[in-house]
């Protein structure tokens, strides 16, 4: 099965780490080159963003996209992890707030703002995982950064629990967001339960389980299932290339602009996919039109 190149989207199941799951594709799938775009905490499930084979030189675009996730709040407990993985720093009985409180609390997020990551989280500091320079007493605090949250719905409250849902973007904590709306209320909170339900363009309704990854690969039907680089690149615009512009990518030759006569109105700034007439991903430029500069990201070999 090394011939497959594409992108595979797994409904993670919760107890195993996310490079867990890519160590059980490979034995599925047969093959040495996976990789995943966008870890999820091993209690985590729902959408994670398998890349295989030539596949894996695409996942920095998918580490960019933007999340949905469904998650639950716990008010009343604030966890050393921000989770419920970790040791109880501090509880509060005072967890009963009207629902215009909640709501009110939320839309404080909505927008952009500065998040400090958490010191148990897979970041690194000197090459060393945050979560082991916690685990050995030894915390480091990474500087704020600028997050996006372009929706977030409280959907269901059962005192103490709270399901919201929320769309942010990439490197956005869930578990620090509840941590913080806790901070706000003043009585602490911490993350309980988290699903993703959507990843850079990618949803659960395309989502595997490794059971059916298993069923698949025994039937012979696993390829009808994987999504080809070209549209795994969603929201990326693309261009057409014909042989002459084909055989200048394969060689890595410099570019410009003549070599797209097909673009009368020019190319898109930014990103472009560059696919052939069989529809199969041949590189991803970036592309600035004011320097006229046609940088190469990747070239993948058809």
């Amino acid at each position: 099965m090394g011939e497959f190149n594409g992108v595979v989207i797994i409904d993670k199941p919760p107890d195993v780490t996310s490079a867990g799951v890519v160590a059980l594709l490979k034995r599925l799938l047969r093959v040495r080159k996976i990789g995943h775009a966008g870890t999820l905490d091993p209690f985590a499930t729902g959408v994670l963003v398998c890349c295989v084979n030539q596949a894996t030189r695409l996942a920095r675009f998918f580490l960019r996209g933007k999340k949905k996730y469904e998650a639950v709040l716990r008010l009343g407990i604030e966890m050393d992890t921000q989770d419920a993985t970790g040791d109880v720093i501090r509880t509060s009985a005072d967890t009963d707030f009207s629902e215009n409180r909640l709501k009110g609390v939320f839309r404080k997020f909505l927008g952009e703002s500065l998040q400090r990551p958490p010191v148990h989280s897979a970041l690194k500091h000197n090459g060393v995982r945050l979560y082991k320079l916690a685990r050995q007493g030894k915390p480091v605090q990474k500087p704020e950064r600028k997050i996006q949250i372009s929706s977030i719905e409280i959907l269901d409250i059962q005192s103490p629990d709270l399901r919201f849902e929320v769309e942010c973007s990439a490197g956005t904590y869930i578990r620090t967001l509840c941590s913080d709306v806790g901070a706000v209320l003043g009585c602490g909170a911490h993350l309980k339960e988290l699903r993703r339900l959507e990843s850079s363009g990618f949803n659960l309704a395309e989502a595997l389980t490794l059971d059916e990854v298993d069923d698949l690969v025994a039937s012979g039907t696993f390829g009808d299932h994987i999504v080809s680089m070209a549209d795994a690149l969603r929201g990326m615009p693309a261009v057409s290339a014909g042989s002459g512009l084909k055989e200048k990518i394969r060689f890595g030759k410099k570019l410009t602009i003549s070599d797209f006569p097909s673009e009368r109105d020019g190319l898109p700034d930014g990103f472009v996919g560059i696919v052939d007439e069989d529809k199969q991903l041949c590189a991803v430029l970036e592309i600035n039109n004011v320097l006229n500069q046609y940088k190469y990201c990747c070239v993948i070999k058809n």
